[in-house]
C-alpha cells in the first residue's frame, strides 16, 4: 500500500515562489510517471505538472513556463517548483502517480495534499 504525503505549501504574495514535494511510503517512485494535481474550491482536480519515466514533462497552459516539475531517485520524491505564481493557483495540490502519457488517471489513493494560497 502507497502513502502520498505533499509538502511545502504555504501563503505566499502574488509572484511569489513555492516548492512542493511529494514523498511515497511503499513504493519506488522512479518507476512510475508522476504528476501533481491541484483542486480549487468547488473546482475539480487538474493536472498541473506530469513527467515520464524518461523525464518528458507536461504541463497545462495555465502554468506552463512558471511551474517545474522534477525527480530526486536518491531521495524518492517528486518535487513542483512553482514560480510567478497568481492568485488562481490559489489550491490544495496533491502528487500521485498516472497510469497512462495523458496523466489524467492515477494509480493511488490521494494523500491528504499541501494547501497553496496565493494572497497580497
Amino acid at each position: 500500500q502507497v502513502h502520498l504525503v505533499e509538502s511545502g505549501g504555504g501563503l505566499v504574495q502574488p509572484g511569489g515562489s513555492l516548492r512542493l514535494s511529494c514523498v511515497a511510503s511503499g513504493s519506488i517512485l522512479s518507476i512510475y510517471r508522476m504528476a501533481w494535481y491541484r483542486q480549487a474550491p468547488g473546482k475539480a482536480r487538474e493536472l498541473v505538472a506530469g513527467i515520464s519515466l524518461s523525464g518528458t514533462t507536461r504541463y497545462p497552459d495555465s502554468v506552463k513556463g512558471r511551474f517545474t516539475i522534477s525527480r530526486d531517485n536518491a531521495k524518492n520524491t517528486v518535487n513542483l517548483r512553482m514560480n510567478d505564481l497568481k492568485p488562481e493557483d490559489t489550491a490544495v495540490y496533491y502528487c500521485n502517480a498516472a497510469d497512462s502519457i495523458t496523466f489524467l488517471s492515477t494509480l493511488w489513493d490521494w494523500g491528504q495534499g499541501t494547501q497553496v494560497t496565493v494572497s497580497s
